[in-house]
């Protein structure tokens, strides 16, 4: 298969090769700059619309140390769709990137399975001081000490100005100058394999940020036939949708082989509009699974979708859309409605404790009529095992998406918070939990921006304010404001106090026991039973197998309950004294916002 943008073909004669989709031109070529000289290199039509050339280094001296854009029409120059590197930014010169320098030392690593994950959502820009690729890997150690295997990246595709959520992308394949090289990128998953931690990169495939995004010079990437909250559709499936098709399954392939991802996960899948007989997710999945057996390494693909489609998580050969997990926003809605009292916007639909009963075995929502949607929503994912669910107490939107960022840690008392992580542990489902959300990290996470574009600056600024007219939320942060993205950093450890540290604490052994215990990792939400008292707010989960069951039961409720179960063997108690509790604990009696963990033999046994 033909390869796009610039591809080094021999190293030491220092030959490259560009390649290029423009549909519709008169002439196409490529502006090479290579120190101080700059020369201009016609392309030829090698196919219907694509264009291409080779270079010799030995050319007026250039070596592979080359900047670059395509000229459309002899009138103006622009990135490289392709580009792996922007070193400039969103407009400037496309960098050629040597992919074959970095000596890789993860030979050894042959991944995770999918079932063993707990998995920390990263956001590069705010986990560190530093904000960069480096910067997370100067933190391996302190997420090795708290127990996640894997840890997921929020984009690092090319981004306007300094910072951004990484959902603005403009050119897929370029790694965000803002946190570093691409060997930089490389270092960090080479480090983290090292470590026996599992890396996913969350990639954003239903549509491209507005400033820098050149691509409908180049040719319909777009489409009117769909409508997103994008605006035009990316084109799937209209006219000349090969060249879209062929870009985003090339972009799988670059980040699982040549950056050695384990997996990925894909942004709102729900706004992917594709009516071809092959859909593009249905692609994504073979592609990935080709990687993974190429690579001889375990690769996964998990899905984002607010739609409860089962087909997503249905395997090919059943006409599913193959993708091997999805984010199940009910489990969250579930929680943290119960917990906080909030009933506004798409909460409406959640707040009732009953719910847990349901929603640990499947979507809340199967068919039921949805006062928010305002329509029927969701489908049967009862037989779907609990592998398929990627389930968060928070995560970036349902913080970041708040007008002021509010983390769970600013809405509910410590006692909650460590119930609601203890919720999340017991299912049957893969965690996942925030950058911060260990130690109950209290800065906001914000929704923040740097467009360069004067009329984009202004259009955010106002839109983000009237995004949250539904709710009763005022004084929403300037997202172009430099303050915002500060705001939005991590607090360093040095300067945690106790409350941080007991929190910590009562994480990285509950991590720990949701490793260990046979019953708890073995996700069987078959052999998973939920009992609610809605008088008490007390849940009682039941876990078993063969031979032992796991009683976990958690206190929502506001006032201390008593229970019959302590006749049964205790073996976590968020009350523990280095969680901040006491480990006097009075027998019979469970404290409001407590949550126990209790086995025993099954009867019979």
């Amino acid at each position: 298969m033909f390869k796009m943008g610039a591809n080094i073909i021999d190293r030491e004669k220092r030959i490259v090769s560009f390649k290029v989709f423009a549909h519709d031109k008169q002439a196409v070529s490529v502006v090479v700059k290579s120190g101080d000289k700059t020369t201009e290199f016609p392309m030829v039509e090698e196919m219907p619309y694509v264009y291409g050339t080779t270079i010799e280094g030995t050319i007026e001296g250039m070596g592979l140390d080359l900047l670059y854009k395509f000229k459309l029409d002899g009138d103006k120059e622009y990135p490289d769709p392709y580009a792996n590197f922007q070193p400039f930014g969103v407009h400037g010169f496309s960098k050629l990137v040597d992919h074959e320098t970095y000596q890789w030392r993860d030979a050894h690593w042959s991944g995770r399975a999918i079932e063993e994950l707990v998995i920390m959502e990263i956001h590069v820009g705010t986990f560190s001081d530093a904000g960069t690729f480096d910067g997370v890997a100067e933190k391996l150690d302190y997420l090795l000490e708290l127990g996640v295997n894997a840890i997921e990246l929020m984009p690092v595709a090319q981004t306007p100005g300094r910072w951004n959520w990484g959902y603005d992308g403009v050119n897929l394949f370029s790694v965000n100058h803002n946190y570093g090289t691409p060997d930089d990128l490389k270092h960090l998953v080479d480090r983290c394999h090292q470590e026996n931690l599992a890396v996913i990169l969350d990639v954003v495939y239903n549509h491209f940020g507005p400033e820098g995004n050149y691509l409908p010079v180049y040719g319909p990437y777009f489409t009117s036939k769909h409508e997103t909250p994008w605006g035009k559709a990316v084109n799937f499936d209209d006219l000349y949708n090969e060249h879209t098709r062929k870009m985003v399954l090339d972009n799988v392939r670059y980040w699982l082989e040549i950056y050695h991802f384990d997996g990925l996960r894909l942004d709102a899948v729900h706004a992917i509009k594709d009516d071809s007989p092959i859909h593009i997710l249905q692609e994504i999945s073979l592609v990935a699974k080709n990687s993974a057996n190429k690579q001889n390494r375990e690769k996964f693909v998990i899905a984002e979708s607010d739609e409860n489609n089962a087909r997503l998580i249905t395997p090919l050969d059943k006409g599913g859309l193959g993708m091997d997990a999805q984010w199940m926003d009910d489990f969250h809605h579930c929680i943290h409605t119960v917990l906080t009292g909030e009933r506004e916007g798409y909460y409406m639909d959640y707040g009732h404790i009953k719910d847990f009963e349901k929603v640990y075995k499947n979507y809340l929502y199967t068919g039921a009529y949805s006062k928010y949607w305002g329509k029927a929503r969701g489908t049967d994912g009862s037989h779907n095992p609990g592998k398929q669910f990627l389930v968060a107490i928070q995560n970036h939107d349902q913080v970041g998406n708040r007008a002021r960022g509010d983390r769970l840690s600013t809405l509910v008392e410590l006692p909650y918070l460590k119930t609601a992580a203890g919720l999340m542990f017991f299912s049957a489902y893969l965690p996942m939990i925030f950058m911060g959300e260990e130690y109950g990290e209290k800065n906001p996470f914000l929704f923040f921006t740097d467009y360069q574009d004067p009329s984009l600056q202004e259009a955010v600024s106002r839109g983000r304010k009237k995004e949250f007219a539904e709710f009763s939320w005022e004084n929403v942060p300037d997202p172009q404001d430099p303050q915002t993205f500060y705001t939005s950093k991590l607090t360093p450890r040095s300067r945690w106090e106790s409350q941080h540290q007991m929190l910590f604490n009562f994480y990285k052994d509950l991590i720990s026991f949701r490793t260990s215990h046979p019953i708890l990792k073995t996700l069987d939400k078959h052999k998973l039973k939920v009992e609610v008292d809605k008088n008490s707010q007390v849940v009682r989960i039941t876990r078993w197998n063969q031979h032992a069951q796991l009683i976990g039961l958690f206190n929502l409720g506001t006032t201390d309950v008593a229970i019959k179960d302590f006749r049964s063997r205790e073996i976590f108690n968020s009350l523990g004294a280095s969680y901040g509790g006491s480990d006097e604990a009075q027998e019979g009696i469970l404290r409001k916002g407590q949550m126990i963990i209790l086995e025993n033999k099954r009867p019979g046994i």
